[in-house]
């Protein structure tokens, strides 16, 4: 199978697995264990920040952050194709009691003159603005990534307004291997972020969320509250230190791969895609001039090629490629794409 549903699906490789079943464990909660306690250190130094919390996914970094900035009544700001609005189950509103406000970004990236113009002002009417979120890269931006100038203008209106900020990094390394841009430099504009390992860099499971002290202090509070607690979880953390010392250049081989499948496929009867728009791993296409759904053609390039794509609505389709995915599955993937249209 050439799987290109998301980078979620990597499995790590022998040598990751060879590293994590050698970790040294102990009880994380009490910070007894070596490994999750350098995963974090390596987390932090790496985004600029005073601390980290090493947590079961990325989802719970989104939702513990916003339950740290926000109080229940408050008002979050994030893009309108932000993964913390459409892909984690209502967390805003069921786990802190937010609204999660949008702002019509450019394929995920929004100006900080749009958080002035969205920012209630104070009033017994209106929900408190208290947060805004940018996630970088963008997913369903097409793996966009957000300038650095644009992080730090949301950044300074955000700061200038009284909010909090948070940068949703569940990619950011795919965007700082992109751009060139350090991740340090990108976390200096907001108060807080993440990465995730278990995408592009290949581990089998977590996040890192990072922030001040006081901040990762009332993080680890929540992360008790919420289950997220997991004794000797260095097992694990291990793949995330060994993703963070093996595995962040090769995203860009990732990266050149979404170039090739998209400038392959562009051209293609029915096909809408801008190959210029492909910046990260990440492609994303409209098939409503192929006569098909999305879902149909997914169906057929799957039983007719074991190609496997993320169906994205009534006529649009997600590929992503990582770790798992080679050149010659790449241009498969392309040939596959071609007869599925053709026998149409």
């Amino acid at each position: 199978m050439i799987d290109l549903y998301s980078d979620t699906v990597t499995k790590p490789t022998l040598e990751m697995r060879r590293f994590m079943c050698e970790a040294e464990v102990g009880d994380e909660q009490k910070s007894e264990d070596p490994t999750v306690n350098l995963l974090q250190e390596m987390v932090a130094q790496l985004l600029g920040k005073e601390a980290a919390v090493y947590l079961p996914s990325g989802t719970m970094c989104n939702e513990i952050a916003v339950k740290v900035h926000t109080r229940p009544g408050d008002e979050v700001l994030a893009d309108r194709t932000s993964h913390l609005t459409h892909f984690e189950g209502g967390g805003p509103g069921l786990l802190s009691g937010v609204l999660v406000s949008s702002i019509d970004g450019d394929r995920g990236v929004f100006t900080g003159a749009q958080v002035r113009a969205a920012t209630h002002h104070r009033s017994r009417y209106a929900p408190p603005t208290r947060l805004v979120s940018v996630e970088n890269t963008s997913n369903l931006g097409g793996g966009r990534v957000w300038p650095l100038a644009a992080v730090q203008d949301v950044g300074a209106a955000a700061k200038a307004l009284g909010l909090a900020s948070h940068m949703d990094g569940a990619r950011l390394l795919n965007a700082v291997v992109a751009s060139g841009t350090p991740a340090r430099s990108y976390a200096a504009a907001v108060d807080s972020a993440w990465i995730d390992f278990s995408k592009g860099l290949g581990a089998p499971v977590g996040a890192c969320l990072a922030g001040t002290r006081a901040f990762i202090e009332e993080a680890w509070r929540y992360k008790q509250a919420l289950g997220g607690a997991m004794r000797q979880a260095g097992i694990i953390a291990a793949g995330g230190v060994y993703a963070l010392r093996h595995h962040v250049d090769r995203l860009a081989l990732d990266h050149e791969h979404a170039r090739i499948l998209a400038r392959g496929i562009a051209g293609l009867p029915g096909i809408a895609l801008d190959p210029t728009h492909v910046e990260t791993n990440i492609v994303i296409l409209d098939v409503a001039g192929t006569g098909l759904t999305a879902q149909t053609l997914a169906d057929r390039l799957f039983a007719e090629a074991q190609v496997r794509l993320s169906v994205m609505g009534e006529s649009r389709l997600r590929a992503v490629t990582h770790l798992d995915v080679s050149r010659k599955q790449i241009d498969a993937a392309v040939e596959a794409f071609a007869r599925v249209l053709t026998k149409r």
